[in-house]
């Protein structure tokens, strides 16, 4: 936005110190980064003491019908650092490349990316890892798990992209981010091939464990990105 105003001769400047201060390192650890887990996390109220239940039916109710389960919070939410949950949201500081390439915690990220108990597959990065408590967990009664899992082309994309980025500069960590580039590019780009030979369709999601595509289709929105992925245009 910095760029864009500055080239129409308009208001920048306030972006420009926002672009600053969200790629401050320091700032960025001291709020997100955990020490103990060795991960960001997103800090605020949260509670892991959450479950959809069926309420009671009411005194005229039909007796062939149920009411929809609501969810309950049986644990009050806490201000804290939420590193239970590992998933893209997680990633975001290397996704938006503003690490340092010679800190610590992009080579924690770049290990924890490569885990397949966490976020890696063969057909790319899953949205959220199997060790977290809602992986493939129902969002309500009647909506299947969306981001909870599933692999997206759009996000794999930004992780291509910064993988590419980080295997360009000086650094620690240069000749693994270089590795993780061709993998994940090469698995990525076959799994979208292979879908799209075996159905005709691009697709919005793939599951993690088959590769399979799932959801919308045709969808060639965000998921188009895989012809920037192959032509190496980030």
């Amino acid at each position: 936005m910095a760029n864009i105003g500055r080239s129409l001769n308009d208001t920048w400047k306030p972006y420009q110190q926002t672009y600053e201060t969200l790629s401050d390192n320091q700032l960025l650890n001291e709020l997100h980064w955990s020490s103990d887990k060795k991960r960001y996390g997103d800090y605020g109220l949260h509670t892991d003491g959450t479950k959809l239940k069926r309420p009671p039916r009411l005194p005229d109710q039909d007796p062939n019908k149920q009411r929809d389960m609501e969810r309950v919070v049986t644990k009050e939410p806490t201000k804290r650092l939420v590193t239970s949950y590992f998933g893209y949201v997680s990633l975001f500081p290397l996704l938006t490349q503003i690490l340092d390439a010679k800190g610590e915690q992009l080579g924690h990220l770049l290990t924890d990316l490569r885990d397949e108990k966490l976020l890696w597959t063969n057909y790319g990065l899953r949205s959220l890892a199997k060790t977290s408590p809602l992986y493939q967990k129902h969002n309500t009664e009647h909506d299947p798990p969306y981001w909870r899992g599933a692999i997206w082309i759009n996000m794999n994309y930004l992780a291509i992209r910064s993988l590419h980025h980080y295997s360009q500069v000086t650094g620690p960590h240069q000749s693994t981010a270089a590795k993780l580039y061709t993998e994940l590019r090469q698995n990525v780009m076959y799994n979208l091939l292979s879908e799209y030979k075996r159905t005709g369709y691009i697709w919005e999601q793939y599951d993690d464990q088959s590769g399979m595509g799932k959801g919308c289709h045709p969808f060639t929105g965000w998921s188009s990105l895989v012809t920037l992925i192959m032509a190496e245009k980030y």
